[in-house]
């Protein structure tokens, strides 16, 4: 084999190995990225036989991370954040604070300093953010307001980190470890600090101020030269040259900087092209980064430190989790959301290794910590999707036998029920509209304009703040749940309509509500052909296919058109 060759060697043996193991794994009905973690396994140094170049394949893993992101970054708007900013906010930050409480007072019981114990929980205490996009993506949540929480948390999970990042190197005398000769900790941690938040706020200022003109107009001069070849070139440079830029100029990491540049790019009108053309490298170096993941694990330290393995994925998957529920529950969310936003961080990524690595460069961090914070990542990775899939069995269990969940289900709120004093013609023979996006906001206009009466029912409270402020009939919560659909007075309904995208649940929405309304008419909009075949001869719904519909309604102009001719 070619001495010179260790970057083609990673590249064949990782895809290669995930696409045998990922195939095995698909077999077994288990998660492909089982098999992609565990052909990590077997070309990493801790097991016999061929060795990958543990180097190359992180750089391979970190550009996947980056393309990821800008193609999430195309999905999202600053207003898709700006919406879910009262609950990603303090919930990420507050669930900070409880996931490093708990993995700090582990690590105490262990017999590790404050300073230790403080780094090893704030590894644990931050998501991985392609864990959770590939999930999202595989359950078609990625553009629904649950998916906009979830991704809004670890957007402020990242600028957490970041700071973190920097102010543990002037930190780490105070905190039992190495400072590399730093003078002055009081006055140098302030001067980090501001010199930090002045960093990610010329950043922010740039991307979001100057980045939304020239990224989109740039995008169009390279879209009028007709290469294809360019187009792409485009969207790859863009998301890895701007990614880069980024952490060299303003020290935020290479995934927050490729984010925020699909955001702006977004703005262009081919972001849907763009996200389109990286979509096959993006999947392709998406696996190289679980298969990365996989390399870093020591599968001794399961038979070293059992317990301690044990204990470390339990603060992880069940920790965190119940700590994220009981927040999204107390700003009063629904409990599907709080369980979706609960299996969203119930892992670990790639920050817990980057803090990991430099709590070791410091000597804050006894040796076996990065073993343990590698086992639990690998675990909870692997584990990750049984905890999504649990979702439904889980609310419907917790529905049945704790009256406490009962209870948070049937509580008042003055957004899940209409006022009093909404006019009749909302009550009766009206239009329910679930879901007021880019679709459900065209269908309300266009029920305006004919003077149809008409209830939305959405899942995002601001929203649903606003729209009452501005005179509209809406409820808040999950459609799927019957409460959500009385309050919207859907027995006396003539037409529901579910506008929002792969929405969950969707058919026992359409049974809730023939069960109160046999008559009702029942208008679906959906991205995924086999659902909408399933809806179309199960539920005998009227179901519009995305890219179907369109190229329908092409059509028909076209032969309009031609007829005239």
């Amino acid at each position: 084999m070619h001495q010179g060759a260790s970057l083609i060697n990673t590249i064949a043996a990782a895809l290669g190995l995930a696409l045998i193991f990922g195939f095995a794994a698909a077999r077994l009905r288990l998660p492909a990225l089982v098999g992609y973690l565990l052909a990590g396994v077997i070309i990493g140094p801790f097991t016999p036989g061929f060795v990958a170049d543990a180097d190359i394949a992180a750089q391979l893993a970190e550009i996947g991370v980056m393309l990821l992101m800008f193609g999430v970054g195309l999905h999202f708007s600053l207003d898709d954040l700006l919406a879910v900013r009262k609950i990603a906010l303090p919930g990420a930050l507050v669930q900070i604070v409880a996931a490093t409480l708990m993995g700090a007072g582990l690590a105490t019981w262990w017999g590790w300093n404050l300073g230790a114990a403080l780094v090893f929980g704030l590894a644990l205490s931050v998501a991985s953010t392609v864990v959770l996009l590939r999930a999202l993506e595989n359950l078609g949540l990625l553009e629904s307001h649950t998916g906009r929480i979830a991704v809004g948390w670890l957007v402020v999970e990242d600028l957490a980190m970041v700071l973190v990042l920097v102010l543990l190197p002037p930190l780490a005398g105070v905190l039992g470890g190495r400072a590399d000769g730093v003078e002055g900790e009081g006055a140098s941690l302030w001067r980090t600090l501001g010199i930090t938040m002045l960093q990610v706020g010329g950043f922010l200022t740039l991307m979001l101020v100057v980045g939304r003109r020239v990224f989109p107009w740039l995008l169009w001069q390279v879209t009028r030269t007709g290469s294809r070849e360019l187009f792409t070139l485009c969207v790859v440079a863009a998301a890895v040259s701007i990614a880069f830029a980024s952490a060299a100029l303003f020290g935020v990491s290479f995934a927050l900087g490729a984010f925020f540049a699909g955001m702006v790019m977004r703005e262009s009108e081919f972001s849907h092209r763009a996200a389109e053309e990286s979509l096959p490298l993006r999947d392709a170096f998406a696996v190289l980064f679980f298969v990365s993941v996989g390399m870093l694990f020591d599968p001794m330290v399961l038979v070293q430190r059992p317990l301690q393995v044990l204990a470390v994925v339990l603060v992880i998957v069940v920790g965190k989790s119940v700590a994220a529920c009981a927040l999204v529950l107390a700003f009063r969310y629904p409990l599907a959301t709080a369980l979706t936003v609960s299996a969203s961080l119930a892992q670990i990524g790639e920050f817990s290794f980057i803090l990991i690595a430099l709590g070791l460069k410091h000597q804050m961090l006894p040796p076996q910590a990065q073993s343990l914070v590698l086992a639990g990542a690998l675990i909870s990775i692997a584990t990750n999707p049984l905890w999504f899939g649990a979702i439904g069995p889980m609310q419907r269990w917790l529905q049945a036998h704790s009256p406490l969940a009962r209870r948070l289900d049937a509580r008042e709120d003055p957004l899940a029920e209409l006022p009093m004093s909404t006019e009749a013609r909302y009550l009766s023979r009206q239009v329910v509209l679930v879901g007021y996006g880019r679709v459900g906001r065209r269908i309300a206009a266009a029920l305006r304009a004919q003077d149809i009466p008409f209830v939305v029912a959405d899942q995002n409270r601001e929203l649903v703040e606003r729209l009452r402020e501005e005179g509209m009939a809406a409820v808040w919560g999950d459609a799927a749940e019957p409460a959500v659909l009385i309050q919207a007075h859907i027995a006396r309904a003539r037409v529901l309509v579910v506008a929002t995208p792969d929405a969950l649940n969707v058919r026992q929405m359409i049974e809730t509500a023939r069960t109160l309304n046999p008559t009702i008419e029942t208008v679906v909009r959906s991205h995924n052909e086999a659902e909408a075949t399933l809806l179309t001869q199960e539920a005998d719904a009227t179901v519009f296919l995305g890219e179907h519909e369109l190229a329908q309604a092409m059509a028909r102009d076209v032969l309009r058109r031609a007829a005239v001719a």
